[in-house]
């Protein structure tokens, strides 16, 4: 695909805060037919240095909530003024996923780029840590890194040279996900797919200089990426 709102956003300056294969062509293709309005409050869940906060905010019009458990609000909040958002439009959070800080049903919608494998492996964790705060009907848009084809009894060479065998058991198969959100009781599963993304976010992050990214580039050049996918899940809150 074409991605027409993330070229905006390839300098070297903007490229350099991005943690893993490039969040920002992620979300755009993971919100290609959106049904979250403009004006929505949306939760940015796991949004590392504000990136992908700041994509929400500007090229869709979201009220966006950047909550991350790791990056610091302060530096978030002073990323986003030089970006020209104001306190209205985007606002830092630190946030843990499994203890969120918000009224219950605050939220619109939830948008998650690279981090639900981190804490959406435990099958009641939509029912009980994340669907309380999003509104009846609202919509939650996860994109993660996948496998193909989960491997884990006989993991590939490949994958070893840049990742342990704990570090790859959060990567998992559309299969897996799938079976994963269709135990919740409260959300409609409306798509776990395979995304297009995977080869060119994965070139973007590889030219990274970050010690994290020369670390990956042991596995993807040596054919790595053939195992690896991007994985997009689409969920609504059911209505009570």
């Amino acid at each position: 695909m074409k991605y027409i709102l993330s070229e905006k956003y390839n300098t070297k300056e903007l490229q350099a805060k991005i943690m893993g294969p490039n969040p920002i062509k992620l979300e755009e293709e993971l919100l290609l037919n959106s049904k979250i309005p403009k004006g929505a409050v949306v939760c940015d869940l796991g949004s590392g240095q504000g990136l992908t906060s700041v994509f929400l905010a500007k090229e869709y019009g979201f009220k966006v909530y950047a909550a991350d458990l790791w990056s610091d609000p302060e530096e978030n909040r002073i990323f986003f003024d030089d970006m020209g958002l104001t306190k209205e439009q985007i606002i830092p959070v630190k946030a843990d996923a499994e203890a969120l800080p918000f009224e219950k049903e605050f939220f619109d919608a939830v948008v998650s780029i690279d981090s639900y494998n981190y804490f959406g492996r435990d099958p009641k964790f939509l029912d009980e840590k994340l669907l309380p705060y999003v509104k009846n009907g609202g919509y939650i848009y996860i994109s993660i890194p996948g496998m193909k084809k989960d491997c884990h009894d006989n993991l590939p060479s490949e994958l070893l040279l840049s990742w342990t065998p704990e570090q790859l058991d959060y990567m998992h198969d559309v299969d897996y996900w799938r079976n994963m959100v269709s135990q919740s009781r409260n959300a409609e599963v409306i798509s776990v797919h395979e995304m297009e993304s995977n080869d060119e976010v994965w070139a973007d992050w590889l030219k990274q200089e970050n010690e994290y990214a020369v670390g990956d580039r042991k596995s993807m050049e040596a054919g790595g990426g053939k195992y690896l996918n991007f994985i997009a899940i689409i969920l609504r809150k059911k209505q009570s």
